[in-house]
């Protein structure tokens, strides 16, 4: 038997994480990720705001401009517009991974692409982003920052030759840098990168995204500002009622955001059914952006000031109400169309306008409900209950309220993942035939052992024996493919399978020629009692050999055989646990 394979049991090191010395290697890249995605951040805001002025004023200025402050009259429905068939022309000529709101495509390069992204991305994205914001489109600048600064990591790893896995960790800096950057949220940025992005819990890629994300926000004060982007200084209600309210709250923001998902997509569906190209789309969902903006010039634009003003109480019942049914509409309509923008300050308006008018209702300050709202909603659209609790206190500088809005978002994301099947986030991936699992689980292989699942004392064929009583013995009794070769003291010489017994039948071999002249454990693979079973996986798939011998470390005495049936075994345990339901048996 001729097989030239590594042994991962001679070399492997037990331990409670994986992660090897390039994650310092990682950290020292993160600190240039965490500053190109805070520098985009900063470029995407005046990009924005440049645009805002050049379509809404008329003026060349970076300097911030409201949207409900121009006067355009019947205006206000063609430049919207006009901006979507730029971003339609320049998804269609330049790169399409530009529609949509960023992070899907985020998650689907990370998952499906070896997490590359295109200098394209990196270019066409903020750009795309900043023209579809600035003439009116009802989006954030969170999606496109995150998309832009995944794209400025994943970049910079492609130029040093990095592997797949290392690209992932970069992309997820950058984007997790970028948030920051623009929101001031340092934690919740490190959550969603856990919860939504990263797909995994290493330290290999949280050391430097948490390194990004500290660089962003050193640089946050000298480009973009510092403290709390909507500080909210209403008083929080006092009582043993008041968590129960929140978790209240959440469930109805739960559904709100159930329904807001499934709003999208049917919009979404209908714009597939449309006898036009794709390109024109956005073209077509900004006439309703526009004459929603005609109603309530207020939902045009990222609309940051709606924010505040829901903090602040500043809003009266009717005008809050107004605010979330046509911001509901144009953001739906645009978002469905295909067109370029964010989620995320879509979503906090809508729960914030939901846990605004609840407010009115209940004991204590609205805009303090419309933070609560926030958070859950936050939560029950995008699947990141830890990530909307934390976003939101840091949001508002609000940390005496974290576990109320923890309440507000568990409830929610309970309600979301019960009453639809898929996020806002993934349910577009789903659409493209791609199957996401946002449930991080140990897998069973990663800490049993070979001891655990080998089958102990196998059957053995002794070196001595004849080749021919071989080939009768694989004939007539051989139970298996292959089987452990032993001499005279139970010592390993080799694996003897029916592949080799063919050969030999094939042969001119002579009749007292033994077991123990034709194989050799030279290159054979073998493991340990304490080799773990994922080790044992890899080495199966490297070497192709279905059966692995377990030999003692010091005497090389085989003491068990594991098959992949075995390790697929691991996998009908490990469901059983998850399934099986049994009396208790008290000792």
């Amino acid at each position: 038997m001729n097989i030239t394979a590594p042994n991962p049991a001679d070399t492997h090191r037990l331990g409670d994480h994986s992660t090897d010395r390039r994650m310092l290697l990682l950290v020292v890249i993160a600190l240039a990720v965490g500053s190109g995605g805070a520098l985009g951040a900063w470029l995407l805001l005046k990009m924005i705001a440049l645009a805002t002025n050049l379509f809404w004023f008329g003026r060349w200025s970076v300097a911030p401009a409201a949207i409900a402050d121009a006067t355009l009259s019947l205006g206000i429905v063609v430049v919207p517009v006009i901006g979507s068939l730029m971003v339609g022309l320049m998804a269609r000529f330049g790169s399409e991974k530009i529609r949509g709101h960023g992070i899907p495509e985020a998650i689907e390069a990370i998952l499906f692409g070896e997490s590359r992204l295109s200098p394209k991305v990196a270019l066409l994205k903020p750009l795309s982003s900043a023209i579809s914001i600035g003439s009116g489109g009802p989006f954030g600048a969170e999606g496109p920052i995150i998309m832009t600064g995944g794209a400025i990591g994943s970049l910079l790893a492609q130029c040093l030759h990095l592997s797949a896995a290392e690209r992932k960790t970069l992309l997820v800096t950058g984007a997790a840098a970028g948030m920051t950057a623009i929101f001031g949220t340092p934690v919740a940025a490190i959550l969603l990168a856990v919860e939504v992005l990263l797909f995994e819990w290493k330290p290999r890629s949280f050391v430097p995204v948490v390194t990004g994300v500290l660089v962003s926000m050193a640089w946050r004060p000298a480009l973009i500002g510092s403290g709390a982007l909507f500080p909210l200084s209403g008083l929080a209600p006092s009582g043993l009622w008041v968590a129960g309210a929140a978790a209240a709250l959440g469930i109805l923001v739960g559904f709100q955001s159930a329904l807001l998902s499934s709003l999208l997509y049917r919009i979404e569906d209908a714009f597939h059914r449309l006898p036009v190209h794709w390109m024109w789309w956005p073209a077509l969902g900004a006439i309703i952006v526009g004459l929603g903006g005609l109603l309530n010039p207020a939902v045009l634009g990222a609309g940051y000031q709606n924010i505040q003003g829901l903090l602040d109480g500043s809003f009266t019942l009717k005008a809050a109400l107004l605010l979330l049914a046509i911001k509901a509409l144009v953001w739906l309509v645009a978002l469905g169309s295909g067109t370029s923008g964010g989620v995320l300050a879509p979503l906090l308006i809508l729960g914030g306008a939901a846990g605004y008018l609840i407010g009115h209702v209940l004991p204590g300050d609205p805009g303090f409900w419309a933070m609560l709202g926030m958070a859950g909603i936050m939560s029950g659209a995008m699947r990141a209950p830890l990530t909307g609790a934390l976003f939101a206190v840091e949001l508002t500088g609000r940390f005496d309220a974290l576990p109320l809005t923890i309440a507000a978002a568990v409830a929610a994301y309970a309600v979301s993942v019960l009453v639809i099947r898929r996020s806002i986030l993934t349910e577009r991936i789903a659409r493209r035939g791609r199957h996401v699992l946002q449930e991080y689980t140990v897998d069973p292989l990663s800490f049993l052992q070979a001891r655990q699942v080998m089958t102990a004392s196998p059957q053995t064929l002794p070196g001595t024996l004849p080749i021919t009583e071989v080939c009768k013995f694989f004939a007539d009794e051989a139970r298996h493919r292959s089987y452990p070769v032993i001499d005279a003291n139970g010592k390993l010489l080799g694996l003897a399978s029916r592949s080799d017994v063919l050969c030999w039948q094939g042969a001119a071999l002579l009749p007292d020629e033994t077991l123990a002249e034709h194989v050799s454990d030279a290159s054979l693979p073998v493991a340990y009692p304490d080799t773990p079973c994922e080790i044992l996986a890899d080495l199966m798939l490297q070497t192709g050999i279905g059966r692995i011998p377990i030999i003692d470390r010091e005497h090389r005495f085989v003491v068990g055989i594991l098959s992949r049936h075995d390790l697929l075994k691991v996998r009908g345990h490990s469901r059983s646990a998850e399934t099986d339901r049994a009396r208790n048996s008290w000792a």
